[in-house]
């Protein structure tokens, strides 16, 4: 989906719009060395033209950022002339995830540049695809996406450390190498970006692979824009999409995102993540095949997210993979065997597991006051609705919270999976239960298979996740496996109660929790 030939608008000039001059293909900059091949996209916010070309001296391909607009523009000549020193200093940085700056021109380098060209920036042109043509079938799996971007961000870090803004932050200055990398292509950061910027732009990117629209201004008209909640801010990855892992779709929003709390301000936390993921994840799908200009075999090649092998080590890997797979055929097997026989030998109350009771000490008075007498249990009470609750988004799994209320201890409601324990991502989910009226409770009991999770107890004024700060913890409990009873401190009566879960079950890379059902117990 690359652009078409533009005649590029560039600043506003005592009222008037002044143009630059056409460049189309076949034609030459750069003192008639550059030949124009075909546009690859066009960068409005700073007055961009994005081009491959051929090398007339030396016979290659290369990546022309072309900046155009009227020379006798102070503006536009300084914004310009602040674009091409960011290039040139950025020269001397070598990465993978960027195309190498081969030269940079300028009118006053002593080389003649078009008419209406204000400078160029020369790169290594890269061999592969563009990245909107890669999304132009709809979203890439988590792990795709993952794969991709970790050498960006990657490049994107080493360049902070080194004090350089990059300017990766437009989706047709990113190509995908053949060997499946994404890569900065068209180097020249606008005169204004800083390094914030650069991770916004890897945010957007990571958006854009999961969803296949835009979270920025200023992107590329083709491409659908990030639908936004009331609020502003973007919708969530994993709202569009469920497949979407939590971590990956907090981590596109939170890049976005200005405010210093919550949001991801420095590419060392994206890559952190994409690290874990990546090791996480044994991606296998292969990424769509590169389909190139005709005049360039290297832009046909099919690539793939894994690393090629020799046909000793793929024979290798191929022989343990059948023994492996031999081995869990024998476990599930065996397992299956188990089951049967526990099934049949056990008591119906199998996987009840034991019933612990936590009981939560009532609050300190002020000296002086007398602690008030906690509740005494009046009979089970039943919630008028359960939901799914978080700080964010619709909560996980929102459809299927009414099953953790349902009766029925074999149906269960279940987080998703986190790469990450709380707090890392996400102070934590939950589920909030509704009452017909306002009630006093003096206990919850929690069925769940899922030992070590972490819970607490938390009366609200309303579902609002605003209203967050405004809840009370009246009990607090680490769920064993089976039922655990949380005895409840003496609280005022209280039309909803969360559960709200701020430690998951697992560990490493695969933390989730299970509820299989929740009961209440009023007070007399």
């Amino acid at each position: 989906m690359s652009s078409g030939p533009t005649e590029f608008t560039g600043q506003r000039q005592q009222g008037a719009v002044v143009r630059a001059a056409a460049l189309l293909p076949g034609g030459v900059v750069g003192d008639g060395r550059y030949r124009l091949l075909a546009q690859s996209g066009v960068d409005q916010r700073c007055a961009a033209q994005l081009w491959r070309a051929r090398d007339g001296q030396l016979n290659r391909d290369v990546a022309l950022t072309v900046l155009v607009g009227d020379p006798g523009d102070p503006v536009a000549a300084g914004n310009a002339r602040r674009t091409l020193e960011r290039a040139m200093h950025a020269a001397s940085f070598t990465h993978p995830g960027v195309s190498r700056v081969l030269d940079v021109l300028s009118p006053g380098s002593g080389v003649k540049v078009s008419e209406g060209v204000l400078g160029i920036v020369v790169a290594e042109w890269t061999q592969g695809t563009d990245l909107i043509d890669l999304i132009a079938d709809g979203p890439l799996p988590a792990g795709s996406a993952t794969r991709l971007l970790e050498p960006l961000a990657a490049a994107i870090e080493g360049a902070h450390h080194a004090g350089l803004v990059l300017g990766a932050d437009h989706p047709q200055r990113i190509r995908v190498t053949s060997d499946g990398r994404l890569r900065l292509a068209f180097p020249g950061p606008r005169p204004d970006a800083i390094a914030r910027d650069d991770v916004k732009g890897l945010g957007a990117i990571l958006y854009l692979l999961l969803t296949g629209r835009w979270a920025l201004p200023g992107g590329p008209a083709g491409v659908p824009a990030a639908p936004t909640g009331p609020d502003g801010t973007v919708v969530a990855p994993s709202i569009l999409h469920r497949a979407v892992p939590h971590e990956l779709s907090s981590v596109a929003v939170r890049s976005l995102e200005d405010t210093s709390v919550g949001g991801i301000r420095t590419s060392a936390a994206i890559l952190q993540v994409l690290d874990q993921i990546a090791e996480a994840e044994a991606e296998t799908a292969l990424i769509p095949v590169v389909d190139g200009e005709a005049d360039s075999d290297d832009d046909r090649a099919v690539w793939t997210t894994q690393r090629p092998v020799r046909d000793k080590a793929r024979r290798r890997k191929l022989l343990l993979s059948v023994v492996l797979l031999g081995l869990a055929t024998l476990g599930v097997v065996a397992w299956l065997g188990i089951q049967i026989v526990s099934f049949f030998s056990e008591s119906p109350n199998k996987g009840s597991g034991p019933n612990v009771v936590v009981t939560q000490s009532a609050p300190s008075g002020q000296p002086g006051q007398s602690t008030p007498p906690a509740p005494q249990p009046g009979g089970p009470i039943k919630p008028a609705s359960t939901t799914a609750f978080d700080l964010k988004g619709d909560g996980d799994n929102a459809n299927k919270a009414g099953l953790a209320v349902d009766g029925d201890p074999n149906t269960t409601w279940k987080t998703d999976t986190y790469y990450q324990p709380f707090p890392a991502l996400k102070q934590g989910v939950g589920l909030m239960s509704s009452f017909a009226e306002a009630v006093r409770f003096t206990s919850v009991t929690i069925t769940s298979p899922s030992a070590g999770t972490e819970v607490e107890i938390r009366t609200a004024p309303s579902d609002n996740p605003a209203d967050f700060g405004a809840q009370k913890v009246i009990g607090k409990a680490t769920l064993a496996a089976g039922s655990t009873t949380i005895e409840l401190t003496a609280h005022d009566p209280t039309q909803r109660l969360l559960v709200w879960i701020t430690k998951l079950g697992g560990g490493g890379s695969s933390n989730r929790s299970e509820i299989a059902e929740l009961s209440f117990v009023r007070a007399k």
